[in-house]
């Protein structure tokens, strides 16, 4: 495209653009904070700003073009994926997860999905689902030559599987069926802690490449170490070990190099950081190219990704917060390239979802791709220094878990000795904290929580085997809290309370008195007003002072003097400082479980 002259007069107006005008410009709001001096160098300010992932990965505020690798889209190694499909819309796999026990719910359910936009199925069969025996009947009416399926039986997968195969070839559609065996003895061990062989799983991969020419077997599946609180790089690194475990295994068999990749597709969660999903699953890509590329595949062997909205996101309290997080994490797996994506219902916390929750998820991804076009555009992500940058980072990062999995023995190995859960652990345990600190903070939970409200109720779901891994959630702290004070109420007629004693005008008081309302509600507390002379009056033993800094110099220990007369059992202070009386503080970054915890035993409220 040329630029017209008029156009190049006026960019030569403009001074050009310097790195260093920009860091100038940043130091100088960063003094009036107090984040940088008069004498902070300017290559410094950048790092003052520069976070880091759970990855050590870094999170610059400022990314240029020499950031961003080359990459072409549709090219090796397939960071940058192609969507359109000439002039129509190719899209994604729209993948509906079901697992309600009984094969006629099921059935209905699956049938409505694929009625009204879903393109597959993913059921889960055995202990989470239908039996393995019931399975034809939950397929019923389904066109397995159109409707791809996913198989997810457990323990049962190799029975399940062959459940599967014989109806396939009962019905005619050998040749046309698609889909996946969900054969995953790997991702198994992860979850039980139990051992399984991959030889069966193997054979039935072997068999599927014989006979059914669009039928895949194996799942690499990351989910089980996302699940348990790890992250993007170590969700990576386990799903690439499983798939090379697979290819060992599917070779060993003997399946070709090539036929063995066609075997394989890997599971891995999205969640509502939308650009680590992003640049997750485009990093995916990069890796299983190198490889492909090491094992001698043919060229333009790329992974095929099953993209599902995270688990450890997804909340009790304030479900329907839920459509917002999963809407977030949709788009960014549908932006990364994924090839079929789950959304998970909004009250999957909660049990078995009704249709109602079924369908927002469904009509969730219909939004994406017909109403808002995602899937028209080549790469949606692409070029964005930001993104680019940090899928070259991510993915360098999971090649090292990759390969130190690989030194521990395999995948196997590194299960059997503890290596990856207790890496997983120190990332749970990091974010954990940052969680109760709220420095990652979950709408509904730890911040706007909702102390009136009415969960829907839902019919339980079957819990699935455990035993290896552990299986959290970021809210599961908060919700423990709320749990305990809805037991009180339920047990007392009322909930705990703390008092938020307020000193001076509303105007000046209010900003910090919301803080803390904010903070003991996160923890199921009511919280009443006052000035500290009605603290005897308002039924609880507890207090924090609220007003702004000013004012705790002149009142704040004669307040907290006054609380501790009325029989105030601890009193904190909302704001930071020292004051005679104030047993502690609370603030921006403090550790609000440990404050929770503490105001609950202190009223009795036990576990």
């Amino acid at each position: 495209m040329t630029v017209p002259p008029e156009e190049l007069e006026l960019a030569a107006a403009f001074p050009p653009v310097e790195r260093d005008r920009w860091r100038e410009m940043v130091k100088g709001v960063l003094r009036k904070s107090g984040a940088a001096t008069d004498d902070t160098p300017l290559g410094e300010i950048e790092g003052l700003l520069t976070r880091e992932s759970y990855d050590g990965v870094p999170i610059g505020a400022l990314y240029t073009a020499e950031d961003a690798p080359a990459g072409r889209p549709g090219l090796a190694p397939y960071v940058r994926e192609v969507r359109p499909d000439g002039e129509g819309l190719a899209g994604w796999d729209v993948r509906q997860l079901h697992e309600h026990p009984d094969p006629a719910v099921t059935r209905e359910a699956i049938l409505a999905d694929l009625e009204t936009g879903a393109t597959s199925i993913w059921l889960r069969l055995g202990e989470a689902g239908p039996p393995v025996a019931a399975l034809p009947d939950a397929l019923r009416g389904v066109l397995l030559g159109l409707a791809p399926v996913v198989l997810d039986a457990g323990d049962h997968g190799a029975a399940a599987a062959e459940a599967f195969l014989a109806l396939v070839a009962e019905r005619g559609d050998t040749d046309a069926a698609a889909g996946n065996l969900g054969l995953d003895p790997l991702g198994r061990t992860a979850r039980t802690g139990t051992a399984r062989p991959l030889g069966e799983a193997a054979a039935l991969a072997e068999r599927c490449a014989r006979e059914f020419p669009r039928m895949r077997a194996l799942v690499a599946d990351g989910t089980p170490y996302h699940d348990a609180g790890g992250s993007d790089a170590e969700e990576l690194g386990a799903a690439v070990a499983t798939g090379v475990a697979y290819l060992r295994a599917l070779t060993e068999a003997g399946l070709g190099v090539d036929a063995a990749f066609g075997q394989i597709e890997f599971r891995l969660a999205a969640n509502a950081d939308q650009f680590s999903s992003i640049a997750k699953l485009r990093a995916a890509r990069r890796l299983w190219t190198r490889v492909a590329e090491v094992s001698g595949a043919a060229e333009g062997t790329s992974a095929r990704i099953h993209a599902v909205t995270s688990s450890a996101m997804m909340t009790r309290r304030d479900p329907w917060v839920n459509m917002l997080r999963t809407t977030v994490a949709a788009f960014a797996a549908g932006v990364g390239g994924a090839d079929a994506v789950t959304v998970q219902p909004f009250d999957a916390r909660l049990g078995l979802p009704d249709d109602f929750a079924r369908r927002i998820a469904r009509n969730t991804q219909m939004l994406l791709l017909e109403e808002s076009s995602l899937a028209r555009v080549v790469d949606p992500a692409g070029g964005s220094w930001y993104v680019e940058r940090l899928t070259e980072d991510l993915a360098r990062a999971a090649w090292d878990r990759f390969t130190d999995i690989e030194r521990a023995g395999g995948l196997a190995a590194a299960l059997e000795s503890g290596a990856v859960a207790d890496r997983i652990a120190a990332t749970w345990a990091r974010r954990r904290k940052d969680i109760a600190r709220r420095k990652a903070p979950l709408t509904g939970v730890s911040e706007f929580p909702n102390l009136a409200e009415k969960l829907p109720e839902r019919e339980p779901a079957r819990a699935r085997p455990g035993g290896g891994l552990p299986v959290v959630t970021y809210a599961q702290d908060f919700e423990a809290l709320r749990d305990r004070s809805d037991a009180h109420a339920d047990a007392t007629g009322a909930r705990p309370k703390v008092f938020l004693a307020t000193l001076g005008p509303i105007a000046v008081h209010t900003a910090r008195a919301s803080f803390a309302a904010n903070l003991f509600q996160a923890g199921g507390l009511e919280t009443v007003t006052g000035a500290p002379e009605e603290f005897a009056a308002s039924g609880t033993a507890i207090a924090c002072v609220c007003s702004s800094d000013k004012m705790y110099a002149e009142q704040a220990a004669d307040a907290a003097r006054t609380l501790k007369d009325a029989g105030a059992k601890r009193v904190w202070l909302a704001g930071k400082g020292t004051y005679e009386g104030v047993d502690a503080n609370v603030f921006a970054g403090c550790d609000a479980v440990e404050v929770l915890e503490t105001a609950l035993h202190e009223l009795g409220v036990n576990r």
